[in-house]
């Protein structure tokens, strides 16, 4: 993927009356990379997917696509495609006619659109018998295909994606994700894509800009933002995890020494890449990902563990999940590979243990995991 930046939004805010949706978001989106926009519903990410498609002004701020300042450039000249959640296909019109639609606005020869939509059609895995079928005589999922064949047919340098995935059923969902992602690896269009599903941003995304409240508050790979996130509320929106109190006694240049009553530490020590760049003295978060604890079975030589109590379990096919909490009253979630034989039941106490590369230190603010 070429390393050129193809969208780049600097410092945009949008208010409307008292209300103020974007506060200063800058994000800049590479040529060729798909990312995605996540954050709970009214955190701004769809206004700003508006903002960048030109249905909406920004209040201040600057938005520009290939270098060129988008002030005052309307929608249809922008090069820019997008997808609605929902996907607004012309029922009176054919599913050719639907996915042609863009090159008749502009003029293009009949038969040249008509190349063009069989082009789309092979691209989206249409049937060629279902062009001359309508809308309604397709199934949900062929119908997204219609609408992302019709999106992409008069070559947008962006691709704009609001939930088009939403309204699906579980398994039709997966189908297209896949879809989705190698559509974007065929054609090498850049992706801008809002959703609420936390999974499919992860597996969809070479980037996720995680918002909230009208800002960006972390933009990074999907790797990074899940195992190294920016504060509680990142960490506790991408996933489940578990945020262990902890008190951080000292700041090293190499190392961070802490302390935590429940948890059994060969050193209480840690590399100071494991901890937020903004960490110091005083009370923080242990962050360890459901999947990084094991239930311990004797002394298998963990460097920490915790002692907890099994409050729930689930059994997830090709996974098991514990609820469990600590004699302080502290939640911890673990999460193992699915057995026939359950490693602990409803009740039981037993410890969990970890090793220190999985975790993470986190600055304990409160008001950041609920505000």
């Amino acid at each position: 993927r070429s390393a050129e930046t193809i969208l780049d939004i600097v410092d945009v805010k949008k208010t409307y009356g008292a209300s103020q949706a974007l506060k200063g978001v800058s994000l800049r989106v590479e040529r060729g990379e798909f990312v995605a926009l996540v954050g709970p519903s009214g955190c701004g990410k769809t206004t700003l997917l508006k903002q960048i498609a030109g249905f909406e002004d920004p209040s201040s701020g600057r938005i520009a696509i290939e270098g060129r300042d988008m002030a005052g450039v309307p929608a249809s000249e922008r090069p820019t495609s997008m997808v609605f959640q929902k996907l607004a296909l012309f029922p009176h019109m054919t599913v050719a006619q639907n996915i042609g639609f863009p090159l008749k606005l502009r003029g293009h020869d009949s038969s040249l659109i008509a190349t063009k939509v069989r082009e789309m059609a092979d691209l989206m895995h249409l049937k060629p018998e279902y062009l001359n079928r309508f809308p309604r005589q397709l199934s949900g999922g062929e119908q997204q295909r219609v609408a992302l064949a019709r999106s992409m047919i008069s070559a947008p340098k962006l691709l704009l994606l609001d939930e088009p995935l939403s309204a699906l059923d579980v398994k039709l969902k997966k189908v297209l994700q896949a879809e989705l992602k190698r559509l974007h690896r065929s054609v090498g269009v850049t992706f801008v894509h809002v959703t609420h599903d936390l999974e499919e941003a992860m597996m969809l995304a070479d980037r996720i800009c995680v918002m909230r409240g009208g800002e960006a508050l972390q933009v990074g790979r999907p790797n990074d933002i899940y195992y190294r996130p920016a504060d509680e509320f990142v960490a506790g929106f991408i996933g489940d995890t578990n945020l262990l109190p902890v008190l951080v006694m000292e700041v090293g240049a190499e190392i961070v020494r802490y302390r935590a009553p429940e948890i059994a530490d060969i050193d209480f020590t840690l590399p100071r890449a494991l901890a937020r760049p903004d960490i110091a003295p005083g009370p923080a978060k242990l962050m360890v990902r459901p999947e990084l604890l094991n239930i311990v079975d004797g002394n298998l030589g963990y460097p920490c563990t915790i002692a907890v109590e099994i409050t729930e379990t689930f059994g997830k096919g090709g996974a098991i999940q514990f609820r469990a909490v600590t004699p302080g009253g502290d939640p911890v979630v673990v999460e193992v590979p699915g057995t026939s034989h359950w490693p602990a039941r409803l009740g039981e106490k037993v410890r969990l243990g970890w090793i220190k590369q999985d975790i993470y230190l986190l600055q304990d603010r409160p008001h950041e995991a609920t505000r």
